[in-house]
């Protein structure tokens, strides 16, 4: 069963991802006009640069919004089955939270969490 599946699986991955690939090529309109070489099909022309430079805080707030999402998508299944995982389930929930504080601290003190 190992390597067959194995191969079978991937065989599978790429005909399915190859065939829709293949299918919207063959059935998609195709548009070819000077507009759509443009930058930008509808507006008005940009003014001056088009790539702004973003301060690194909107990425470490950014990121920091992930890591606590995640945190929440991790927190449910295990109170769902958190009876029947008994105290081990529990001492190493503890122990997750307590290393996500730990972060939070941290962004809090590297003044990570300011919006200016």
């Amino acid at each position: 069963m190992g390597l067959d599946a194995l191969v079978l699986f991937f065989a599978a991955c790429f005909l399915l991802v190859g065939g829709g690939i293949a299918f919207s090529l063959l059935v998609a309109p195709r548009s070819k006009n000077d507009a759509k070489l443009e930058t930008y099909e509808c507006g008005i022309e940009t003014k001056g640069p088009s790539w702004l430079q973003f301060k690194v805080g909107y990425y470490l707030f950014a990121i920091l919004f992930l890591v606590f999402d995640v945190e929440t998508v991790f927190l449910f299944p295990w109170a769902v089955v958190m009876k029947q995982l008994g105290m081990v389930a529990f001492i190493e929930i503890l122990i997750f939270l307590v290393i996500l504080t730990l972060g939070l601290i941290y962004a809090w003190k590297k003044d990570a969490l300011k919006w200016e």
